[in-house]
């Protein structure tokens, strides 16, 4: 964490949840930042494995918002969001707690975005494994029908113009989170960086910066059609929610995306070893989905103290 300085004020948001060895490489890295960030956010979705302890014991700088109940990694990243506004952010930059950013990875988002018109409203990092690999997980949605001029304006940049982004390393303009809004809390697991990025971008430039590198130390190497078990439920219910409740997305968007989460879901079932867990995945969250919307912040978090 930097002490003062010009530029914007970057607060840093990392969510954790039972995850205190990877959490340690994560915080450890935004710490080496060649530009750190001026402010860290830790949010602790009641982690039972000491966390919050080790947080303040051994990353002192940053500031730990304790939740009393998980709340998922959207929960998280509301509740952090919102304290970094509260906080003054011009940018936050939003990561999971097995993100781990090379030296310079802030550095380049912000040259990056110094770099593209506009300015953007969110420059996003690029996402490999632990070999290296680009992680399929967290490759970016290119912008369909991107202009030329937009897309000239990007690679003068060296970036791609994107549609949306993951929370593994995202930069995101405050003040069009302020208009916006935050992250949707009651989303809980999936879809909520989706859902939070198209609608941030929708009418606006989002680039990927291929010079800010960060490792997602996730367990396996694959894509979202690897086989999710009971979770499948949120990924149903929460697409849903996104295609006919959200303003993220066009007509014509909702078309090309459904279509190709459709043929996501195929293969998802097609490498199943268990189908019929997801066929209850799928209908309660076709039901839970159709059913009603996603709750409001304010209702889904009221009984945490968010800030």
């Amino acid at each position: 964490m930097r002490e003062g300085g010009a530029g914007p004020r970057v607060v840093a948001v990392v969510v954790t949840y039972n995850r205190r060895d990877l959490l340690v490489e994560a915080l450890e890295a935004v710490r080496a930042q060649t530009r750190g960030p001026d402010a860290v956010i830790v949010v602790d979705n009641a982690s039972s494995d000491g966390t919050a302890g080790l947080v303040r014991e051994r990353f002192g700088e940053a500031e730990l918002l304790a939740l009393a109940r998980n709340t998922g990694g959207a929960g998280g990243f509301a509740t952090g969001t919102r304290l970094a506004l509260d906080r003054g952010a011009d940018l936050v930059w939003l990561m999971d707690d097995d993100t781990v950013p090379e030296p310079d990875a802030l550095a380049a988002l912000l040259a990056a975005r110094d770099r593209v018109p506009g300015p953007p409203a969110l420059v996003a990092s690029r996402v490999v494994w632990t070999d290296g690999r680009d992680h399929p997980m967290n490759t970016p949605r290119p912008k369909p029908h991107a202009s030329a001029a937009e897309v000239r304006a990007a690679r003068e940049a060296g970036c791609v113009p994107i549609r949306s982004a993951s929370f593994v390393s995202v930069l995101v303009d405050a003040q069009a989170v302020r208009e916006r809004g935050l992250p949707i809390a009651d989303y809980f697991l999936w879809n909520d960086d989706f859902e939070f990025t198209t609608r941030l971008l929708r009418g606006r430039t989002g680039v990927l910066c291929g010079d800010s590198v960060v490792v997602h130390k996730t367990r396996t190497f694959g894509s979202t059609d690897v086989d999710p078990g009971e979770r499948f439920f949120y990924e149903v219910r929460n697409k849903v929610w996104l295609f006919t409740r959200s303003p993220g997305l066009a007509p014509a968007e909702r078309v090309l995306y459904g279509g190709s989460t459709a043929r996501r879901w195929t293969l998802t079932f097609a490498r199943s070893q268990d189908r019929a867990v997801l066929r209850r995945g799928l209908f309660r969250g076709l039901a839970a989905g159709l059913r009603a919307g996603p709750r409001s912040n304010d209702e889904a978090l009221r009984d945490l103290d968010t800030r």
